[in-house]
């Protein structure tokens, strides 16, 4: 299993929260081997795996299979730390998941989170980094907090399409309700949050335009270190690519630069945005080939295709043979 850390922020409540359920948090914490300590700074690294064993024992030790949406109701933007600060500032909700999205590694290595847009539905898929394992607790902790964020742009009346779970829907659903709204699915091919792509071109009620230029100067530091701004553009183009929006200028936007100025930094390293933009569509679709459970349609349009035919041609261009026939050699 891959080691990933966690900032203890993702914590913020646990204490509370096992207290009022009648356990000892200081002996469940030295149970997987976290000291007290670690939860005393907001930025305190600790081991993914500790953190997902310690919410998997919390849950059974109390008898509540809820523990994790519980400890997600006390969530909110301000747990993502300096990546909330650049987020608020956005224009539009849109632009401010995006940078949610980027940047959720600087808050929690262990998860992976991407936007999917089809038929007017963007799907907001919450998934464990590769190697990554983790439990029905900690799945439901990231799914409420995205869905808490969600709601701190939104307002307090906004609800989502649905909200979905892979794992099967526990005998008393009546919490998730209180805390997720009427319309969740267990049982689902994915973990996240389904909602109208008209939602998220709303204005952002918390931004202030005069701080944007400012948050998107803070944005350049927030990079992980030895990330050049070719690594930087790679994963956002990644993130870009199955809504469709994915263009120069908007990668060049999403890291606080125009266009002229990202073209400068990528010739810097002999690159151009297109050689990176083909580099990642076929780094993606070697490993989407593999999935035999997705059609080309769907890894035409995760790869930022209008059509079928499209996809079929440029692999076909870089490869010398169709998606298909790359298919059946795997």
């Amino acid at each position: 299993m891959v080691t990933t850390m966690v900032r203890s922020a993702s914590l913020s409540g646990y204490v509370d929260l096992t207290l009022s359920l009648g356990l000892d948090p200081m002996l469940l914490l030295r149970s997987v081997g976290i000291g007290p300590a670690g939860l005393t700074a907001s930025d305190t690294w600790l081991p993914g795996e500790a953190v997902n064993e310690l919410l998997e024992r919390s849950a059974a030790d109390a008898n509540c299979d809820t523990f994790g949406l519980r400890l997600a109701e006390r969530r909110g933007l301000s747990n993502l730390g300096p990546v909330a600060l650049v987020a608020r500032e956005e224009p539009d909700i849109r632009s401010a998941m995006h940078i949610v999205l980027r940047y959720i590694t600087l808050h929690n290595e262990a998860l992976r989170i991407r936007l999917t847009e089809t038929n007017s539905l963007t799907t907001i898929h919450i998934r464990a980094a590769a190697g990554v394992s983790l439990g029905r607790q900690a799945t439901e902790l990231a799914v409420g907090a995205t869905y808490r964020i969600l709601r701190e742009f939104f307002g307090p009346t906004w609800q989502p399409v649905s909200v979905c779970f892979t794992h099967p829907a526990p005998p008393d659903i009546d919490t998730h309700h209180q805390i997720l709204g009427p319309s969740i699915e267990f049982g689902q091919g994915f973990d996240g949050i389904v909602c109208y792509s008209l939602d998220l071109d709303a204005a952002n009620p918390l931004a202030d335009p005069l701080l944007h230029p400012y948050a998107r100067e803070y944005l350049r530091t927030l990079a992980p270190p030895g990330e050049t701004i070719a690594d930087q553009a790679r994963a956002i183009i990644e993130s870009l690519l199955p809504v469709q929006r994915c263009s120069a200028a908007a990668v060049a936007d999403r890291l606080g630069m125009d266009r002229r100025t990202l073209h400068r930094h990528l010739a810097r390293t002999g690159e151009t945005f297109t050689t990176i933009l083909d580099t990642t569509r076929l780094d993606l679709a070697g490993r989407y080939l593999t999935h035999r459970d997705r059609t080309l349609t769907d890894i035409a349009t995760e790869l930022g295709f209008s059509e079928l035919s499209a996809f079929s041609r440029w692999f076909r261009h870089h490869n010398g043979h169709s998606p298909s026939q790359s298919r059946r050699q795997t």
